[in-house]
Parts: structure tokens; sequence; C-alpha cells
């Protein structure tokens, strides 16, 4: 939740990391019960922490903003359970240092984990992909002088932002710019590296912040201005945007 908040990268390893921190914070709960002030003293370090394994550290403004999402996140889900718990009486709850216990067998645990998880990715493929089956799509880029027009494809699997900025990234085929680039191929003023991920391998790739970006359903013919970077790849002549920029 935090990481969709603030449009953060967050890779599996980092994933497991955290949250085998915030496991070993939960533990806290056997202890006796200690006031609200170290309590609220532990949180607000094992959120520092937790982040921080989650997203590395990148500025004090960055942690600050990704740390308040991590609480609003909690404050969302913990709430929803004390509700439950305050509601029903539920005798299967337990409270204690602001950390709760909910009792029940390891195989009920990883049955409801799965069907949530299967659930969750069902929705993503039938409500994130429907855009990209269309074909219904052009990303328009200004920059300066110069305007781009390439077939814009919508996909989830694109969760690439900008760690300074928080900026998602609309990955745009190379070719389609080499006129932007001076002489030998070299970037000019204004482009920087951004690290990236691919499902083969890891590396960087050259972006900027255009001045401005247009996302055109050409269905509806609906044109929706865009915050976002422009990261230059091998697209195939396209442009791959995560389709919830279309949301905000």
């Amino acid at each position: 939740m935090t990481a969709g908040i603030t449009r953060s990268p967050l890779r599996n390893l980092r994933c497991i990391a955290a949250s085998a921190l915030g496991s070993l914070f939960s533990l806290s709960i056997l202890l006796p019960p200690v006031g609200s002030f170290f309590t609220g003293a532990l949180r607000i370090v094992s959120a520092a922490v937790i982040v921080a394994a989650a997203f590395g550290y990148v500025s004090p403004r960055r942690m600050l903003l990704n740390t308040a999402a991590f609480f609003v996140s909690n404050f969302v889900l913990a709430g929803c359970i004390y509700a439950v718990y305050s509601w029903f009486g539920a005798d299967f709850m337990h409270f204690n240092n602001g950390c709760f216990y909910i009792d029940f067998s390891l195989i009920v645990l990883i049955v409801t984990t799965a069907a949530l998880y299967a659930a969750v990715y069902l929705a993503r493929l039938i409500f994130g992909s429907s855009a990209a089956d269309s074909g219904c799509y052009s990303v328009i880029v200004r920059y300066r002088e110069r305007i781009v027009n390439m077939e814009g494809i919508a996909d989830t699997g694109n969760t690439l932002v900008d760690v300074f900025t928080g900026s998602p990234v609309i990955v745009c085929d190379r070719s389609r710019f080499e006129d932007f680039l001076s002489a030998g191929g070299k970037l000019p003023r204004g482009f920087r590296y951004l690290p990236c991920r691919t499902v083969s391998a890891d590396g960087v790739i050259p972006v900027f912040r255009p001045d401005e970006v247009l996302i055109l359903n050409r269905l509806s013919g609906e044109r929706k201005p865009v915050d976002a970077l422009v990261g230059l790849g091998e697209c195939s002549g396209s442009a791959v945007f995560d389709p919830r920029l279309l949301k905000f």
C-alpha cells in the first residue's frame, strides 16, 4: 500500500526484509503493558526502520513521505481489524502494546492468504490489462521545439518511478528520440540515468522531464495531461506507461 500511495519502487527481497523486521517489532505484544509513550516511540522507530528496509534512504523528504504513507496504511488496516474486534467481541483477537494477535491455525492463514492474493492478481489482470489489449492510446511528448507522437501501451508491469521525485516514468522507444541526443549519443543537459529492472536484467536508462506529456484515447478522443518523466529504452516504437496514470 505504501508503494502504491507514494509510487515508490519495491523489490521482492526488500519487501521480505521489511516484513521480517516488522514481525520482530510485533513481538512487543509479549511484553507487559509499557505505556503509551514507549509504545508511540517504538512505533516511530519501527516504522522508520521498516520503511528504510523496504525503499532505502534517498532523501529526508522522501523518507518522511514514505513513513507517513506507511502510517496511513497501518491506520486503515489495523482500524478495520479493531472494528471487527469491537463490534463482534471476537475472542480470537488479542491486543497489547499497540499490537494485535489473531489466533487461528497456520493452515487457515496460508489458505486465506493464497485465496486473497489470487483474487487481487485476477482483478489486476482483468482491470489492468483491458486498456493494454485495446491498443487505443497515443502518447504525445513535447520537449522544447520537438514533438514525438507514439503508440501508447498501458502496462501494469511498468512500475518504474523516479527515486528522487516519485514521478512515474513512461518508457519510450529510444530510436524516436535520437535527434534529442547530442553527437556521439551523449545525453544533453537535463537528462540523467535512472536504475531500472526488467524481467531479464537490471540496468539504467536515460530519463528526462519533458515540457508536456499527453495520453490520448483514440476511441473517446480524451486527451489527459500527465506528470511523468520519459525514459528511453527498447519498446519497438511505442511508449509503455502505467495505466494508473489515467486515474490521477
